[in-house]
């Protein structure tokens, strides 16, 4: 789709509220509205192998590795309103590790996209298996979602929990524990 394409739909959207879009302050607002909703979703425009960019390493270690605390922003594919908060992942490496700033950037990827959270759990679960084959793989994601917040029965305070356990983390409780332990320390 043409960006000029996107700039009139979103024109058609303010005036479909009743807007003027032609008052002053709203001017560029379907420029700026259709550049913000291409960026909010980016990820379509990228894929694992870019994302990861050959940072897999060999490595011996096979203790648990954990990046908590990834901001993340979505947005909601039933109403096209964000849900935002944070992401949590660990893995058991068996022969190779990844770098650190690539799981945040996996995270990203698949966050950038039109989404329901139990999907996009999945998926950076999924992509992190596929990366390094770890022995096991952990992905906790927490947000709250304005679509529930500012509309429907807007609960301010209620907060999603989704999880993806895979391998080790599925089949052994002690590990599933530790890194739900380790997760929520502060």
């Amino acid at each position: 789709m043409q960006d000029s394409e996107m700039e009139d739909l979103f024109r058609r959207l303010i005036s479909g509220v009743g807007e003027d879009v032609t008052r002053e302050g709203l001017l560029d607002t379907p420029k700026r509205a259709a550049k913000a909703f291409k960026f909010l979703n980016n990820g379509y425009e990228k894929n694992l192998d870019e994302v990861l960019n050959g940072a897999i390493f060999e490595s011996d270690t096979r203790d648990m590795v954990i990046v908590k605390d990834i901001e993340l922003y979505s947005l909601c594919e039933h109403h096209l309103l964000p849900f935002i908060g944070k992401c949590h992942v660990a893995y058991i490496p068996s022969d190779k590790v990844i770098g650190l700033s690539k799981v945040a950037r996996i995270v990203d990827m698949y966050a950038r996209r039109l989404q329901i959270q139990e999907r996009l759990t999945n998926q950076i679960a999924t992509a992190l298996q596929t990366a390094i084959n770890p022995t096991g793989v952990a992905v906790v994601i927490e947000c709250k979602h304005l679509c529930m917040m500012m509309r429907g029965v807007e609960k301010q305070n209620s907060v999603m929990t989704t999880s993806a356990m895979l391998g080790l983390f599925r089949k052994e409780i002690s590990t599933r524990s530790e890194f739900l332990n380790l997760i929520n320390r502060r």
